[in-house]
């Protein structure tokens, strides 16, 4: 497999008036195309910061953070917020707990805006993504009246529109109910091993951390425990 990202010795803290805290300690972690990780650990424990340095939405303190590009390991200390967006256009997809929909429009609009902004039309990958989530028959209809179980699939289906290399997901199924959450889950890997996407999610639930190969814990900024399972099969 190829190396996607690589982190190495990342600290991130903060400070609280006086007082620093730290979130994460001499971090060190490579992910690998197709690849599926769930980040677990207890609240605080640094998930959402990992994942946001990852994707660039947040800096780190220290440590070197590289992204592999077409082969190449490009370390990312000098890179600007033009080339990070850039960045997240073309190789990264992200799926929110919030669903983050524009929702001013419809369905079909809302994937074609992540496609637009990379000067990408519909495909029929994208019939097929529509398809799988079954939200073909949905396409035409405004995302703001839509369940919000709709809602999350029309969020994986525009993630996943361009054949992102690396999918970040944040508590994907936090706003819905368990079999829905499920559903969604089976849906998210199935299409992101069609497409060839490393997975890396955010998330306090056994179940859904049972569909992705690598089980990452997080325990005071710290990877505590790192092991490999035998996902759950795709149905």
């Amino acid at each position: 497999m190829e190396p996607l990202v690589t982190l190495e010795n990342i600290n991130k803290g903060f400070r609280d008036g006086e007082s620093f805290h730290s979130v994460l300690n001499q971090v060190n972690l490579t992910l690998y195309q197709g690849q599926t990780v769930a980040l677990m650990g207890p609240s605080g424990s640094g998930k959402s910061t990992l994942l946001n340095i990852i994707g660039g939405f947040e800096t780190i303190d220290s440590g070197e953070l590289f992204i592999h590009i077409d082969g190449q390991k490009q370390s990312v200390t000098p890179w600007k917020d033009k080339q990070w967006s850039q960045y997240r256009r073309q190789y990264l997809g992200v799926v929110f707990q919030q669903f983050n929909l524009l929702t001013p429009l419809n369905v079909r609009d809302n994937i074609i805006f992540s496609l637009a902004m990379n000067g990408q039309k519909w495909t029929p990958w994208c019939d097929e993504l529509c398809e799988q989530l079954d939200i073909s028959s949905l396409l035409q209809r405004k995302v703001e009246n839509l369940s919000g179980g709709q809602q999350q699939r029309v969020a994986i289906a525009r993630a996943l529109a361009h054949k992102p290399p690396l999918l970040l997901a944040d508590e994907p199924t936090g706003n819905l109910d368990q079999q829905a959450g499920l559903q969604v889950m089976t849906l998210l890997t199935s299409l992101a091993k069609q497409a060839n996407t490393c997975v890396v999610m955010v998330t306090h639930s056994q179940q859904c951390a049972d569909f992705m190969q690598t089980h990452l814990h997080l325990h005071g900024g710290s990877i505590e425990h790192l092991r490999n399972i035998t996902p759950l099969a795709y149905e």
